[in-house]
C-alpha cells in the first residue's frame, strides 16, 4: 500500500471534523454557501468510503494492509485505527445516507437553527471514527462526538414535541455513557489493555476471578451499546425521539442504532469468539431473548401506530430485533444474511423517514384520526358517485416511493427486504451435516415466526396508512415538491432495487466480511503484529 493510500483511512474522520470547525465561524445569513461546503465534504467521504471498501475487500493475507498507527505507535501501546470489510462497508453506509439526507436538508430544513452543517460534520466524523477505531477508548471518544453532535440535531427546529423528546434522549443517552465508562473501566482495570485486538489475545489466558469481573465490565458496556440499538425494554424512548425529529435528521439517525449493532457484533466475535475459552460465547441467550423481545414490541408498534413517524421510529426497532436475535443465536450462516439485512433496512427506513414529511404536507390536520372514526363508525356520505379520480403527478411519485418503502418493510419478494430475510433464513436452515428438523431449536423455531409475522404486521400497517393517505375520500391539497427533496429519497429506494439486482456479489462480499469475523485469532494477529511505518 503506498503512502498516500495509508493515509485515506484517517481521511473519512479528520475531513468532516475540519470543514465542521471551519463552518462554525461562517455567518448564518450563508448557509447555502455552508451547506455547499457541507456537502462536498460528505460527497469526498463517500468517494473516500469507497476507494477504503474496495481495498479492504482485497486485503487478502497481507496482515499490515488496513492498519493506521497514529503517532506511528504499534498495537496496543497507541491508538490504531483498523480497516476491514465491516468498518469499510459501515463507512459507505454512513456517507450515502448523509449525502441524501444533507441533500433534502437544503431545501428549507438547514434554515431551522443554528450551526446545522457544523453538527451533521461533526456526527458524521463521530460515527466514521467508531467504525474505525481499534480500542474501547477511543470508542468512547468518538461514541460522545457522536452522541452530543445528535442532541443538537436533535433539537434543531425547536418546538415543544422536539424539545420534550431531545431531553428525554439527551438523559437516556447520559446515562449510558456513565455506564459505558464503568464498563471500560472495569475491563481495564483487569486485563490493563482497551486494545480489542489486545483483549482478544488475553481473554482466554485469564484466572476465573479475573474473568468474572471482566465479564461483568462487558455485560455493562453491552447495556450501553445495546440502549443505542433499541433493544427492548431499553427502547422506550427511540420512537417518539425519531418520530419527533426532523426528516434529514431522523433519516441520518436511522444508523445511529446501527452503532450499537456493529459494537455488538465486533466484540462478540472477535473479544467473545471461539478462541475466548470459557467466555465463547457470552451474552449470547440475552441477545437472543432481548432480540425477539424487540421484534415483537416493534410488530405491535408498528400495527398500532397512527401517525407514520412513529410507525416509522417502530420499524427501526424491529431491525434491530431483527439484527440482535440473528447474532445471538450464533449460526454461522446467518451472518452474512444479517449484514444484508442491516444494509437493507437502514436505506429503506432513511427513505421513509424522508418521504413522511413529502407525504404529509398535504394532508388536512386531524386526518389520522377522522380516518380512524371512519373505520369504526362507517362513512355514511355515499351520495357522490365517482367513476375514477385524476392523480396529479406528485402524488403518483410520492405514491410510488411509498409502495416500495411497504414491499421493503415487510419484507415482500423481489426487492432486497425479501432477499435479505430470505438469506437469514437459509443460513438458520442450512446446517451442513445435520437434518433440519432435528437441528432446530424451539427458540430456531419461534425467531422465524417472529421474523415472518414483523414482515406481515409492516405490510397491514403500510396498506392501512397507504390507503387512508393516497385513496382515502378525505381531501387534502396537493404537495408542493422540490425536486432536491424527493431525489434523495428516489436515490436511497434505487439503492435498495440495486442491491436487490446485485444480490450475488452483494451476498459474496457479506460473506467474506461474516469468514472475516467468525476468524477472530486472524483479526487479533492483524492488528498485533502490523509493523511501524519503515519497517516493512
Amino acid at each position: 500500500m503506498t503512502d498516500w493510500l495509508q493515509h485515506l483511512l484517517i481521511l473519512p474522520i479528520l475531513l468532516p471534523l475540519a470543514v465542521g470547525a471551519a463552518l462554525i465561524p461562517v455567518d448564518e445569513r450563508n448557509r447555502m454557501l455552508k451547506g455547499l461546503f457541507g456537502f462536498a465534504s460528505t460527497l469526498a467521504v463517500f468517494v473516500i468510503a469507497v476507494i477504503l471498501m474496495r481495498m479492504a475487500a482485497n486485503t487478502g493475507s497481507l496482515p499490515a494492509r488496513g492498519i493506521y498507527q497514529l503517532g506511528n505507535w504499534p498495537a496496543p501501546f497507541g491508538i490504531v485505527l483498523v480497516l476491514d470489510r465491516l468498518s469499510a462497508l459501515m463507512l459507505c453506509l454512513t456517507a450515502g445516507l448523509a449525502l441524501a439526507a444533507q441533500a433534502y436538508s437544503m431545501a428549507r430544513w438547514h434554515t431551522a437553527g443554528h450551526h446545522f452543517h457544523s453538527l451533521f460534520q461533526f456526527l458524521i466524523a463521530g460515527l466514521n471514527g467508531a467504525f474505525l477505531t481499534g480500542d474501547l477508548f477511543n470508542l468512547f471518544v468518538f461514541f460522545e462526538m457522536m452522541l452530543a453532535a445528535s442532541y443538537g440535531l436533535l433539537l434543531h427546529g425547536s418546538g415543544p414535541v422536539r424539545v420534550k423528546a431531545g431531553l428525554h434522549y439527551i438523559a437516556i443517552n447520559l446515562a449510558a455513557s456513565s455506564l459505558f465508562l464503568i464498563g471500560v473501566s472495569l475491563i481495564y482495570g483487569v486485563t490493563g489493555t482497551l486494545n480489542m485486538a489486545d483483549l482478544a489475545a488475553k481473554l482466554a489466558t485469564l484466572a476465573p476471578e479475573n474473568r468474572q469481573l471482566v465479564e461483568t465490565g462487558a455485560a455493562i458496556l453491552g447495556i450501553a451499546f445495546l440502549v443505542k440499538a433499541g433493544m427492548w425494554p431499553l427502547s422506550f424512548w427511540l420512537p417518539p425521539a425519531y418520530a419527533a425529529a426532523t426528516p434529514p435528521v431522523a433519516a441520518v439517525f436511522a444508523i445511529l442504532t446501527k452503532v450499537g449493532i456493529y459494537v455488538i457484533i465486533r466484540l462478540h466475535f472477535l473479544i467473545f469468539g471461539a478462541a475466548a475459552g470459557a467466555s465463547a460465547g457470552f451474552g449470547q441467550g440475552w441477545l437472543v431473548a432481548g432480540g425477539m423481545l424487540t421484534i415483537a414490541f416493534g410488530a405491535i408498534g408498528v400495527l398500532a401506530s397512527q401517525a407514520m413517524g412513529r410507525l416509522a421510529g417502530y420499524s427501526v426497532l424491529v431491525s434491530s430485533g431483527t439484527l440482535l436475535s440473528a447474532i445471538g443465536l450464533g449460526h454461522g450462516g446467518m451472518l452474512a444474511g444479517a449484514l444484508f439485512y442491516l444494509v437493507s433496512s437502514t436505506l429503506t427506513i432513511s427513505a421513509f423517514f424522508l418521504l413522511i414529511e413529502l407525504v404529509e404536507r398535504g394532508r388536512d390536520a386531524g386526518a389520522d384520526v377522522l380516518a380512524v372514526t371512519m373505520e369504526a363508525y362507517g362513512d355514511f356520505d355515499e351520495e357522490e358517485e365517482e367513476v375514477g379520480v385524476a392523480i396529479p403527478g406528485t402524488m403518483a411519485v410520492l405514491g410510488l416511493c411509498f409502495c416500495l418503502c411497504a414491499v421493503l418493510l415487510s419484507g415482500l419478494p423481489p426487492l432486497s427486504g425479501f432477499v435479505a430475510k430470505f438469506a437469514i433464513l437459509r443460513g438458520l436452515f442450512d446446517m451442513p451435516g445435520t437434518d433440519m428438523a432435528t437441528a432446530m431449536s424451539a427458540t430456531d423455531w419461534t425467531y422465524v415466526v417472529l421474523l415472518i409475522l414483523s414482515g406481515l404486521a409492516a405490510m397491514i400497517a403500510m396498506n392501512r396508512i397507504g390507503i387512508r393517505t393516497f385513496w382515502a375520500s378525505i381531501e387534502g391539497t396537493v404537495p408542493r415538491v422540490f425536486v432536491i427533496e424527493i431525489t434523495p429519497v428516489v436515490v436511497l429506494l434505487a439503492a435498495c432495487i440495486f442491491l436487490s439486482l446485485q444480490a450475488g456479489p452483494a451476498m459474496r462480499y457479506m460473506q467474506a466480511t461474516a469468514d472475516d469475523l467468525l476468524n477472530p485469532l486472524f483479526q487479533s494477529e492483524r492488528v498485533l503484529s502490523a509493523p511501524r511505518t519503515g519497517e516493512q
